[in-house]
């Protein structure tokens, strides 16, 4: 399926295929599982509780662990605990009632240990001389799972997970493409309402008006709208700064479809004038280095080759992957010099360099890959800022067609 479809369900043309997309994530899950050293997975993160069952969990601007948990044992279905679990109940019928349970309420620390008897009876044993792997916890959660199961080795269950969840389905493939078609219409608006004397922050809630109606759960993170002075040194939040005529605006955003995340970036001078020489050179420089990236997210590459590619114009990390967790494996950070990944098909990227220079301005440009069989799959055609591209790149197919 791709993004040209529509999203209803309908019987003539097969589509988005959601029972699907939950089968293949769970399968991929326990396969990696089954591969690992590990017997049992307590997995707090809730974006992965939705990876492993189609939890959609209420979303928080902080942590809270215990909002959505699932264990997954070798040779089982995963168990879901949750606050919401009438609602689960009644919705979704893909798990059994054996599946559903109740909060496991780790505000209180002595609700570890209540959650903890109940893994046991669920699990049919104490764990003892068992690999339990945790993905996420604090020292009070620590010290009390330890105690519970005093027999038990603890060990990085996120391994595993991040193992399962590296290479994507391709309804998944589907639904980040879905998200950034979204992010494209609300960048679009927000180009369209900038204008000298608006705030960011009037910019940012355009953008995230048009999000949320085209039925975005959430943003990717508080989203990002800077300008002036404000994007060299690079500020990566959104203030109510009246931006003038001739400022770069940096505007980083992404929606989020059936908990998949969009996230691209463009720098954008505000209003009808011409952009300065040295505008104009640093822009090149960022463009040149997000394309030249992008063209180096091939089979057989390395995450050390793409970061390369996109030198020196990087601002403490190139970029990241992208699933049911805005950032996620494979990472392209200076320590690919090290620990270089080897790309494979189903791998995404999304790469962000940044080149830029107090006085004159800074420019963050990114662009959402897919490692194929072939050449890389780019996503995220949205055009830059046409004024301040001199040569376009042979993998760029949208900013020169709307020069005038």
């Amino acid at each position: 399926m791709s993004t040209d479809q529509g999203l209803m369900g309908v019987d003539w043309e097969s589509r988005l295929d959601f029972a699907r997309l939950r089968r293949e994530r769970l399968q991929r899950a326990k396969d990696a599982l089954t591969k690992s050293d590990v017997d049992v997975l307590f997995v707090f993160r809730t974006e992965d509780c939705r990876y492993l069952t189609g939890f959609r969990s209420h979303l928080h601007p902080t942590a809270s662990l215990g909002m959505g948990v699932c264990v997954l044992a070798k040779g089982k279905e995963p168990f879901l605990f949750s606050m919401d679990h009438d609602h689960v109940r009644a919705r979704m019928t893909w798990l059994a009632p054996e599946q559903i349970q109740e909060r496991a309420n780790f505000r209180d620390l002595v609700g570890v240990q209540k959650w903890a008897d109940k893994v046991k009876g669920l699990l049919g044993g104490n764990l003892d001389g068992k690999r339990i792997g945790v993905d996420l916890w604090s020292p009070g959660i620590e010290a009390n799972l330890k105690k519970s199961f005093p027999k038990s080795e603890f060990v990085d269950g996120y391994a595993v997970m991040c193992k399962a969840k590296i290479i994507k389905t391709p309804d998944e493939i589907t639904c980040l493409k879905v998200a950034t078609v979204m992010t494209e219409a609300a960048m679009d608006r927000a180009i369209d309402f900038l204008r000298p004397g608006v705030r960011e922050c009037e910019v940012l809630a355009v953008a995230w008006q048009t999000m949320t109606a085209l039925g975005s759960e959430w943003t990717q993170c508080a989203n990002i709208v800077c300008s002036g002075p404000y994007t060299a040194p690079y500020r990566r939040f959104t203030s109510d700064r009246l931006i003038r005529k001739g400022d770069p605006v940096i505007i980083d955003i992404g929606g989020c479809f059936n908990g998949y995340w969009g996230d691209f970036t463009r720098t954008w001078i505000c209003g009808d004038i011409a952009p300065t020489p040295e505008q104009i050179d640093w822009h090149q420089r960022c463009y040149n280095s997000v394309w030249n990236s992008c063209a180096e997210c091939k089979p057989g590459k390395t995450t050390l080759d793409v970061y390369k590619a996109a030198e020196p114009y990087i601002l403490d990390s190139l970029g990241h992957g992208s699933g049911t967790n805005p950032w996620e494996l494979p990472y392209f950070s200076p320590a690919a010099y090290d620990d270089p990944m080897k790309l494979e098909p189903g791998m995404t990227a999304n790469l962000e360099p940044y080149a830029g220079k107090p006085g004159v301005g800074g420019f963050r440009l990114e662009n959402n890959v897919v490692v194929t069989t072939g050449e890389p799959d780019i996503y995220t055609p949205y055009p830059y800022d046409e004024r301040l591209v001199k040569d376009l790149h042979r993998l760029d197919t949208s900013t020169g067609r709307t020069r005038r």
